[in-house]
């Protein structure tokens, strides 16, 4: 089935499940939030996440370098060129925004969820804001992927223990974590240092399975080099920035 929702581009790749805090300041997304405050507070205020491919995901606002008389980009578009469908992967995610907060100065604090991977089919960029058409994803489970989802949490717990190791911090390996294969799959996408061309991959994996497989792989492959190179630099294993926008 397809659907359409206002869309949301950034540098990040967004993950079912995962949540997503955004601190919104462009009038385009501030446009998007006022938007979907008018859903009743019963209803999910749902938006699309896609990462960008090539663009900018805060639009220039003042000349600057390299060529210091360009005018900045206006418009729901701005950043992302004559066709945002290129500008953007082709699979992303939905977010349903549990919390959307005003504040003093017109911008806004939100706090989402990941939900369903979608297909980006077209953008309009009529309106103040950007909104796409999209075609849900169903999360087909594939072959062996419970034996693969204990392999990888295997993989995965080496892989947290030789990260701290390498930082010189201690990191417990005693939390619960999930079973099910297909939150295990996105999950360790999530957590994982990896570029988002990588992440974007493992999202838009044909199945749960495939995923796994991909992410024992790299799993293995990172450890490998965390175990040869130990000394990294300091980053957060769970915890991802907050976007600027």
């Amino acid at each position: 089935m397809t659907v359409r929702l206002p869309l949301f581009p950034l540098n990040s790749v967004l993950f079912p499940g995962l949540v997503l805090p955004l601190n919104v300041f462009e009038e385009r997304y501030r446009a998007m939030m006022r938007e979907l405050l008018k859903t009743p507070e019963e209803e999910p205020r749902r938006f699309a996440v896609m990462a960008i491919r090539d663009g900018h995901e805060v639009a220039p606002s003042a000349p600057g370098m390299p060529d210091p008389t360009a005018l900045p980009e206006r418009g729901p578009a701005a950043g992302f060129g004559p066709d945002p469908v290129k500008a953007l992967h082709g699979v992303g995610c939905v977010a349903d925004a549990a919390t959307i907060r005003e504040q003093a100065d017109g911008t806004f604090e939100v706090l989402a969820t990941g939900t369903t991977r979608v297909r980006l089919l077209s953008v309009d960029t009529s309106g103040p804001f950007l909104t796409a058409e999209l075609e849900e994803l169903p999360e087909e489970p594939g072959d062996e992927a419970g034996a693969l989802a204990e392999g990888v949490l295997r993989a995965f717990r080496q892989y947290q223990r030789r990260l701290a190791g390498a930082r010189e911090r201690s990191l417990s390996t005693t939390a619960d974590l999930p079973d099910q294969p297909g939150v295990v799959s996105y999950l360790v996408a999530a957590a994982m240092m990896l570029d988002t061309p990588t992440k974007q991959r493992l999202l838009q994996a044909p199945d749960t399975a495939s995923r796994l497989r991909d992410e024992l792989k790299l799993l293995r492959t990172e450890s490998a080099i965390i175990r040869t190179l130990p000394s990294l630099p300091a980053s957060d294993l769970t915890r991802g920035p907050t976007s600027l926008n």
